[in-house]
């Protein structure tokens, strides 16, 4: 399947194979996120999601096909090359990954200081306040962690990852555990990223509230196929039997 130069694919996989052992995991994937949109993949646990994203980042390298990111052949990709691409996507760890031991502050400036050596206090204040602001916390900035919510946890697990100002957003259940007022705040801050900072996204989620709200595109992953892509009505109109349980599960169960 040739890509259409004129869409713009920011990440395109190819016929990607990756077995553990005697475990067929993906077999023979076809993905494309083009700049600008959300995807969202869903499948139930075990198939394969976080390992799909772990070789979209180069953290596992697949058994066969061909994956490219930000027209970036990741697999073949030096130490050095592989730093700098991850440099241009931002992660959103499910537990918001946030340093217990240092404030909010502290937590969005470690990527910057980290990464950016070269900027100045003054521009290292404004980032942080630019992020805060954006997620709508500007008053936890000397906050502990653990004085957060788990919703504003969350937020500034987002806050700490695009104040890198990612071309790519991997969110890994962005929500998961929280109460349904907490997950529309989130499914809005999903699409407010996308739209002021200009991601293009790839959202695991087992919620559907959160799929329709902020994906383009859906992705059902079973058996380690995608066994249908397209727009969330498209997809739970599909007769397989799977996917209207996971239809069930969110809106009727």
């Amino acid at each position: 399947m040739q890509s259409d130069p004129q869409k713009n694919a920011v990440i395109e996989i190819r016929k990607l194979y990756k077995a553990f052992g005697d475990k067929v995991v993906l077999e023979g994937i076809d993905m494309e996120l083009l700049k600008g949109e959300n995807l969202i993949v869903m499948g139930r646990s075990g198939t394969g999601k976080s390992v799909l994203i772990k070789i979209i980042c180069g953290l596992l390298k697949p058994d066969s096909g061909s994956v490219t990111v930000l027209g970036k052949n990741v697999p073949q990709l030096s130490k050095k090359e592989l730093q700098e691409l991850r440099l241009k996507i931002g992660f959103s760890f499910q537990s918001s990954a946030l340093y217990d031991s240092m404030s909010v502050k502290e937590n969005l400036e470690f990527p910057l200081v980290r990464n950016r050596g070269s900027l100045t206090r003054k521009e290292v204040n404004k980032a942080v306040t630019e992020v805060l602001e954006a997620v709508g916390l500007s008053q936890t900035l000397n906050q502990m962690p653990a004085e957060l919510s788990g919703g504003q946890r969350k937020r500034i697990g987002i806050a700490r990852t695009i104040i890198m100002r990612p071309e790519i957003m991997l969110y890994d259940e962005p929500t998961a555990g929280l109460d349904p007022i907490t997950c529309i705040g989130i499914n809005d801050l999903i699409n407010q990223v996308k739209e002021q900072f200009k991601t293009s996204s790839v959202i695991i989620t087992h919620d559907l509230t959160c799929a329709k709200h902020t994906g383009d595109k859906v992705a059902m992953l079973l058996d380690g196929k995608f066994l249908k892509q397209g727009t969330f009505d498209e997809v739970f109109a599909h007769p397989e039997e799977r996917i209207k349980g996971f239809y069930d599960y969110n809106f009727i169960s």
